[in-house]
């Protein structure tokens, strides 16, 4: 039951990081997509070699697992890019929850990569999700918003694909660091001749809120990190989703951002099946 507590404590801190994340990568400005990615990438390149020099350890990915940790780059690095664009376009808590169906994505991309089989309740779930998905979307031809809300579902599912990669590579021996490192390599080298090519000089304020959003990144991924050693996936998922309330906390407190009504019926149906997801799976461990 400590472990437990110890887990949902370092999860919630993970939210508030990465929620804080997504707010000063809003307050960073007028800046290029690929050029906020950059520097955010960046700072994730140093914490991980940083980590793999500590522990001495080597940078090589196993032959076996070399496609799968090129699969994790390839749609972590799109699926940031695509967070990113959505966050400088919609209101923070829109964009954190659309990155929220991630989970339901990887159920989905399971299917055929892993070869697991969804269960009635993830069936159930994942059909509800995206749902409440449309109520945030709102497809419509008067909604300007469609477009970035659109590319902010994609950043959903860039990730969720990313973490059924990273469990495949982890599967054949892969260490989390090796992972981390060649994912952050990628996604500089990919994003930096964007970054050259439309480069805008940042000023003294903009540079700050970029090392504060790299900071923050840190602090969610050390927070995720660690809950994750004090307690299964299963029993954390959905405290994961109050990083939806931080960011609608950050948008409402400093930048004047009310949800729409329609977006709040998305939060709850999304946040709500995520719960019985939950539900499900502390009854299927204390069985």
């Amino acid at each position: 039951m400590k472990g437990q507590l110890k887990g949902i404590t370092c999860i919630l801190f993970a939210t508030i990081g990465f929620s804080l994340m997504t707010f000063f990568v809003r307050l960073a400005g007028d800046l290029p997509t690929m050029e906020k990615a950059f520097f955010r990438n960046a700072f994730a390149l140093v914490i991980a070699v940083g980590t793999l020099i500590a522990k001495r350890e080597k940078f090589t990915v196993p032959k076996g697992s070399r496609l799968d940790v090129a699969l994790r780059c390839l749609f972590g690095t799109t699926g940031l890019i695509a967070n990113f664009y959505a966050i400088d376009r919609l209101n923070l808590a829109d964009a954190n929850m659309l990155n929220k169906l991630s989970p339901f994505f990887a159920i989905l991309i399971s299917i055929p990569v892993l070869k697991e089989k969804p269960s009635k309740i993830d069936v159930f779930a994942t059909i509800m999700a995206f749902v409440g998905a449309l109520f945030i979307i709102r497809p419509s031809g008067s909604n300007v918003q469609l477009v970035p809300a659109l590319i902010g579902l994609y950043g959903g599912f860039g990730a969720g694909t990313a973490y059924v990669f990273v469990r495949r590579a982890s599967g054949k021996g892969t260490k989390t660091a090796v992972i981390v490192t060649w994912f952050s390599l990628f996604s500089c080298m990919l994003t930096l001749p964007f970054m050259i090519l439309n480069f805008v000089p940042m000023s003294t304020k903009q540079l700050t809120f970029m090392i504060l959003a790299g900071l923050a990144a840190a602090m969610g991924q050390f927070g995720i990190t660690s809950a994750y050693k004090y307690a299964p996936a299963k029993s954390l998922s959905v405290f994961d989703y109050m990083q939806v309330v931080f960011a609608t906390i950050w948008g409402l407190l400093f930048l004047k951002e009310v949800p729409v009504p329609l977006s709040i019926i998305g939060y709850v149906i999304i946040i709500g099946v995520a719960f019985l997801r939950w539900m499900k799976a502390r009854r299927t461990i204390e069985a």
